[in-house]
């Protein structure tokens, strides 16, 4: 009995290690990333902050949208803790995840039409970006030693250093246990934790070289998209990044996420 549980976590260990070494693999070769774009619709963002609200999307009625509304719903209690811890509105976090799980299901029709449609539930990507936010491995990573080094332009003081204290010291364990955090089915927790750590650090390097972008959904989403090598304070940032197309109808990352933030779309849950 002891030598069959051994070999199960024996087994368990190595897909898991397997699967880290191929994400790590795949992503510093560049065969993950898509094409991204720049939006040139600058009076759309200056002037629809304001009349979004009164806007009919197209995305609204699609079965994608119609099943991901209910699965986002279940989300608010954990959204509101990472508030409580991070400062972050739950409303930004939705957004994200809005454009994460639609790019996710509309990408994949069958698996949607089989499991995400019927049972109502949020697509959970474990191969080369985990997560219900489709989180990379380096940027996971990357904001974790952010938190511990105050020379970083991203660094938010002592009280968050520990936020992502692991069990054990050693390499391979803690990407185990990173991985496990990420990817767990039944609690979002840790995905939402290194979202919002991610926005507090873009926040802060951009407040420090004088940009506030704070009140920018389409901006905050645009880097987390594109990601830390890309984010580089300036005082006319553009909204863009991964292009994604629902229903013929192509968006860039940043633009879909602004159009459910400034949507009236559960604001009941998640207000502005």
């Amino acid at each position: 009995m002891l030598g069959k549980i051994y070999n199960i976590l024996l087994y368990g260990f190595a897909i898991i290690g397997a699967i880290l070494i191929t994400g790590y693999v795949i992503s510093k070769s560049g065969l993950t990333n898509k094409d991204s774009l720049i939006d040139d619709k600058t009076d759309y963002f200056k002037v629809s902050r304001n009349l979004t609200d009164q806007k009919t999307y197209a995305w609204l009625n699609t079965p994608e949208y119609i099943s991901l509304k209910e699965s986002i719903k279940k989300e608010q209690a954990v959204l509101t803790r990472v508030e409580n811890e991070t400062k972050i509105k739950p409303r930004l976090l939705a957004s994200i995840l809005f454009v994460e799980q639609m790019r996710l299901f509309t990408s994949n029709r069958e698996l949607f039409k089989q499991i995400f449609e019927p049972l109502k539930l949020l697509g959970v990507q474990s191969q080369f970006s985990w997560g219900v936010l489709g989180l990379k491995q380096d940027t996971l990573i990357e904001i974790e030693n952010n938190l511990k080094n105050p020379l970083s332009p991203y660094y938010l003081g002592i009280d968050f250093e520990k936020t992502f204290n692991f069990s054990s010291s050693t390499v391979v364990s803690k990407d185990e246990e990173r991985f496990m955090r990420v990817t767990d089915e039944h609690n979002h927790y840790y995905t939402y934790l290194y979202a919002a750590i991610f926005i507090r650090q873009i926040e802060k390097q951009w407040q420090t070289a004088g940009f506030d972008i704070a009140d920018r959904p389409e901006i905050l989403a645009t880097l987390y998209n594109i990601g830390f090598a890309n984010s580089k304070p300036k005082a006319d940032p553009k909204s863009g990044g991964a292009e994604i197309e629902i229903d013929k109808i192509k968006y860039s990352f940043g633009q879909l996420a602004y159009e459910f933030y400034y949507s009236n779309e559960l604001l009941d849950i998640f207000p502005r």
